[in-house]
């Protein structure tokens, strides 16, 4: 029989798998709501309103699944996992509450206004609500990932009889490795959002929808892709470098290296046999690993037989690193080709076009696999050298855990067909729609004195 503490492992896994497929979507795409919503107001094209009605939906909807998951994630603290709240509930508790204040305060109350107060309040309201609220989703996960980054790289805390007591908070929350961890995760929102868009509009465009908007959206997705791509790959190289620094057992079950190694290879594929402490079939470029994690050839990497038995499981966190750069260079791939077609002003090929619908969600695996690459990689502690993950976990009944745990998959699962079936359903019905629609009403930006019922298209 599998153990509590595994089942509530699995079960955490899920529940955070499940959340963060919507903050890395909304994170990004409320600041592409701001643009839109900014040019229309600079130009009064109807092409801008329209654009921002179509995605504002999709935002609405992901927003509503990401709050929901959050919550019942939250509980999670309480019921499986105890003593981490014990522990270090003096650091955790205040930044989980911060991160509650900005959701609630700045993007549920201002949210309310982008969805229904676009013709209840002035243009500039309305523009000024949406900047709030993507503002308010960014200071969300600037506090989640702070609490994140300290429990990878903690500092600025006093341990007495046990327990975690705050001394310093802009040592806890501007941990080591915390700048890297957030400007990582909100270009990997801006590129998941972006092949969303970029996704959905393709598919638009190849349901026969010939409208500006999607055409638009697609085009400003796949240069906003273009130009983020090579910036996430030069960030994902410094948070690299401040890992190598700060957590260098993750580093070493991220490459595969068994004993300290001066100019280690880079492996290209390889299976981790943790039993024999060694890799089986390995095909490896010499001396490569070195050179990027280190700036030189022939640098030294610590082997995880340096840690004893304080490394992570290496065959999960070796493979969920690969698939996150190999997802991550084949989008690099893909914007470029596209980009370079819609710069040089030409039509995007047909199967180019296709692979942006295939490709709608693409930012999921990448953002999953680099997730589980930080999580599985602090393992064996829950905050690193302070909790171990076997000291925090619920002493409750095995059968209690497997029944929460077989209703959160049954859900999940639902929820997941549900979402994903709700956008392509939008999607089409936006294809039915026709370029000049008098029954909706747009609000253009008109000066004060004006009523909003004079500044209809």
């Amino acid at each position: 029989m599998i153990d509590v503490e595994i089942l509530s492992r699995i079960q955490f896994a899920i529940n955070i798998s499940f959340h963060i497929l919507f903050p890395t979507i909304t994170i990004a795409m409320c600041w592409f709501l701001v643009f839109f919503k900014i040019r229309f107001d600079q130009t009064g094209d109807p092409v801008w309103m329209r654009a921002y009605r179509f995605w504002v939906k999709i935002f609405a909807l992901t927003f509503a699944l990401g709050v929901v998951s959050g919550i019942t994630m939250s509980f999670q603290f309480g019921t499986n996992w105890p003593g981490f709240m014990e522990r270090v509930g003096n650091v955790a508790g205040p930044l989980l509450g911060y991160e509650v204040l900005t959701a609630f305060f700045l993007e549920a109350t201002f949210l309310g206004i982008m969805l229904f107060g676009i013709k209840r309040v002035s243009a500039r309201v309305h523009t000024l609500a949406t900047c709030i609220v993507a503002f308010g989703t960014t200071m969300s996960a600037f506090w989640i990932l702070s609490l994140n980054s300290w429990m990878q790289t903690p500092q600025g805390h006093k341990i007495v009889d046990g327990i975690v007591y705050p001394v310093n908070w802009m040592e806890i929350i501007f941990n080591p490795s915390f700048p890297f961890r957030f400007f990582h995760v909100l270009l990997a929102s801006a590129i998941t959002a972006s092949f969303l868009i970029a996704g959905i509009s393709a598919y638009r465009i190849k349901r026969g929808d010939t409208k500006r908007a999607p055409l638009l959206t697609f085009k400003i997705a796949v240069i906003a892709a273009m130009l983020l791509t090579p910036i996430q790959a030069f960030v994902g190289d410094l948070h690299g470098l401040n890992t190598l620094e700060n957590q260098p057992q993750k580093v070493a079950a991220m490459e595969g290296v068994w004993e300290t190694t001066e100019g280690a290879p880079l492996l290209l594929f390889a299976i981790p046999d943790e039993k024999n402490r060694t890799n089986k079939f390995e095909i490896g470029i010499p001396n490569l690993a070195s050179l990027i994690l280190t700036h030189d050839k022939n640098g030294e990497i610590k082997g995880l037989n340096e840690f004893g038995e304080n490394h992570p499981p290496v065959l999960p966190v070796f493979f969920s690193f690969r698939v996150m750069v190999g997802m991550g260079l084949l989008m690099i791939l893909v914007s470029w080709l596209a980009g370079s077609y819609i710069l040089r002003k030409k039509a995007v090929p047909n199967w180019l076009t296709t692979t942006f619908v295939c490709m709608s969600f693409s930012g999921w695996i990448a953002t999953l696999a680099g997730w589980y690459v930080t999580e599985i990689g602090r393992q064996p502690y829950i905050v690193s050298g302070i909790l171990k993950v076997s000291e925090a976990v619920t002493d409750l009944p095995t059968a209690h855990v497997t029944t929460s745990l077989t209703l959160y998959i049954l859900t999940y699962v639902g929820l997941l067909a549900a979402y994903l079936h709700t956008i392509f359903v939008m999607a089409r019905r936006a294809v039915e729609i026709e370029e000049i629609d008098i029954s909706e009403t747009i609000v253009l930006k008109q000066p004060a004195s004006n009523t909003l019922e004079n500044q209809h298209v």
